[in-house]
């Protein structure tokens, strides 16, 4: 073991520089991925909350808990 620093050819420099090139993209990729998805979830809701009619609100009044669905006896 030499207390000297190793050198790197050429050739290996190049391929560690592509490979963090090659991750820094792909992070990049999935944030703004993650991004348009929060931000397209969020404009659906928004649009979907604006829509809504008078009825909307008192689709559940009478309700005091929820139904079961098949009982059937």
């Amino acid at each position: 073991m030499s207390i000297e620093p190793e050198s790197l050819t050429p050739a290996e420099e190049n391929a560690d520089t592509s490979t963090l090139r090659v991750i820094t993209w792909v992070s990049l990729g999935m944030a703004v991925a993650a991004i348009g998805i929060f931000v397209g979830r969020e404009v659906r809701s928004r649009y979907k909350f604006k829509r809504r009619t008078p009825y909307d609100f008192y689709a559940n009044a009478g309700e005091q808990q929820a139904s079961e669905f098949g009982v059937g006896i």
